[in-house]
């Protein structure tokens, strides 16, 4: 990063106070089309083409707005393909997985009553069958809510408890995981089946207003418990909207787009890039095994060009001793997303991809995925940023401890506000109102700032920060500069107590097959890149980093583990 924090320690939530009137060079308004001209903060208001959304009176689900885009008669090329672990591949062409969603759709409503408005959980590994259902599901105005199939009871239990859904589809793998009293139907049966090829009934169409729930997708939790975040049809809307008009901008040569999903459905991530691969008419390659090896065979299978990942990715692809094994020459782009990349992995992964770009982007699930992007090559060289904002939002830098609105390259709390901030959390009013305040901006956590040019840096997350006497830590820089180290494969960074300091940075490292790197030599690398408050003070070295399925650290884990006595880490 190029700005550091040396401030108070102190980044405890302000008091109560009115939404900061930013001053004429901090409102951002990202151009309708992202370009590396789009508009930076000024010493005059800055104001730019608006998203061209339809009109939000205007009835129409997420579902009719992508009918609406696709070309007629849809592409001959595949819709899906389902890469299997074996070298055989099964595929929907765009014609029969419209014809089966339409199918789904009315055997729904018929046969299992499904109606608007109702939630229907979907507890699933990723399939053909979940895209049919998703679309189906957002056709007929019901509320889609996908989790991690690996969750625990427990987690299955609270996120039940939030959104209590009528109907739960799973597999039967996963169906022990769901209460006796919810009605279930699974995915890998005849029933189901034979609902994707019934001719559908003849039923009245159903009226979706744009700002409808259309699915409630569950929060990462690394910091606190698991929140139900409602994202309505008008914020998928714009969110495609904004791929729609970077696609036109920039239309693809050489044949259709072919994304590999290597990010799970249940995501937010996962999610809306399904929905965008089938609206731009691209051509999806799901897995139903994502592992390095597995990825490679199926890039050089299918000639992938692009692939959605996240940064844990982005370092085995940088390091791995596999890539010469495989002709990769397909590939164009990856979309990273989900956790910070760093500078250094970043530049790492151009050494050995130059043709390859990485376009770093930045969300949250209560900003449906979107947020800031890096749209063209030019931009992907701006190694440490996420982009800019994405079409149609509006950001501010705000001092979390006073509120006041910061000018560009100062760090503080990034607020957003736009047509893809979330509706809230369900069930969770108090946590709804510390979010979003009553002007619409939403207060993501995250610590960050905009360069000159109105590229965003995200530092950390604010809660991360790891206080060492009078200095904030971000944890995520001091893992970028590990992960940069031929020897390590992997590493994390946690606050540990120190009754001195408060708290001092420690390290968690995997190291790399037949690396003997010592505490001593980790601490003095790290040493000789920060200042001297930034340096690791205690190295531990585990056989991997837990992380959540979007990529991201789960370091409560990583304390507690710290934190426990000898004998219960044996």
């Amino acid at each position: 990063k190029s700005s550091s924090s040396s401030s108070s320690s102190s980044s405890s939530s302000p008091a109560p106070h009115t939404t900061p009137s930013p001053p004429p060079w901090l409102l951002l308004q990202a151009p309708s089309i992202p370009t590396a001209a789009s508009a930076a903060p000024t010493a005059s208001t800055t104001t730019s083409a608006p998203l061209s959304l339809p009109s939000p009176s205007l009835p129409l689900s997420i579902y009719s707005y992508v009918l609406s885009v696709l070309p007629s008669p849809p592409p001959l090329y595949p819709a899906i393909i389902l890469s299997s672990s074996s070298s055989s591949s099964s595929s929907l062409s765009f014609s029969l997985l419209l014809s089966q969603i339409s199918s789904l759709a009315a055997c729904l409503r018929s046969n299992l009553r499904i109606s608007k408005g109702d939630v229907v959980y979907i507890l699933a590994p990723t399939s053909l069958e979940i895209p049919i259902l998703y679309f189906a599901l957002l056709s007929i105005g019901a509320v889609v809510s996908p989790s991690n199939p690996l969750s625990s009871p427990d987690e299955i239990a609270h996120q039940l408890r939030l959104t209590n859904p009528s109907i739960a589809f799973t597999t039967a793998s996963f169906a022990s995981k769901l209460p006796h009293h919810l009605s279930v139907v699974l995915l890998d049966s005849p029933l189901f089946r034979s609902f994707l090829e019934r001719r559908p009934p003849s039923l009245p169409p159903i009226e979706t207003n744009q700002h409808d729930p259309a699915a409630i997708l569950y929060s990462s939790g690394t910091t606190g418990r698991v929140k139900g975040v409602v994202i309505t049809h008008r914020n998928l809307i714009a969110v495609i909207a904004g791929y729609l008009a970077s696609r036109e901008a920039n239309p693809l040569e050489n044949g259709p787009g072919v994304t590999l999903f290597t990010i799970p459905l249940f995501h937010v991530f996962g999610f809306f890039m399904i929905i965008r691969s089938i609206a731009l008419g691209d051509t999806s390659v799901l897995m139903e095994k994502v592992d390095l090896p597995t990825i490679l065979r199926t890039v050089q299978a299918h000639r992938v060009r692009f692939i959605p990942v996240s940064p844990p990715l982005v370092l085995a692809l940088a390091k791995s001793d596999l890539i010469p094994k495989f002709n990769l020459s397909s590939l164009e782009s990856l979309g990273c997303g989900g956790a910070p990349l760093g500078r250094e992995l970043a530049e790492l992964f151009s050494a050995r991809f130059p043709s390859v770009n990485i376009n770093q982007g930045y969300g949250l699930t209560e900003s449906c995925g979107s947020a800031a992007t890096q749209s063209d090559p030019e931009e992907c060289r701006v190694f440490g940023s996420t982009g800019k904002l994405s079409a149609g939002l509006e950001a501010m830098i705000v001092d979390p401890s006073t509120g006041e609105a910061l000018p560009p390259g100062r760090q503080g709390e990034l607020w957003l506000r736009g047509p893809t901030i979330m509706k809230g959390y369900i069930g969770d009013d108090e946590a709804t109102a510390a979010t979003l305040d009553s002007e619409g901006w939403l207060k993501t956590g995250d610590l960050c700032y905009f360069d000159q040019n109105g590229f965003l840096f995200i530092v950390d997350r604010l809660k991360e920060l790891i206080k060492y006497k009078a200095y904030q830590v971000p944890p995520a820089e001091l893992e970028q500069i590990l992960q940069s180290h031929p020897e390590i494969a992997d590493a994390a960074v946690i606050p540990y107590p120190d009754e001195e300091a408060g708290q001092i940075p420690m390290a968690f490292v995997v190291r790399q097959p037949r690396s003997s790197i010592t505490e001593n030599q980790i601490m003095d690398f790290v040493a000789k890149q920060v200042s001297p408050y930034k340096k690791i003070r205690r190295v531990a070295f585990i056989s991997s980093i837990p992380k959540s399925a979007a990529g991201k650290i789960l370091r409560r884990e990583l304390v507690n583990y710290a934190l426990s006595p000898p004998t219960s880490k044996l």
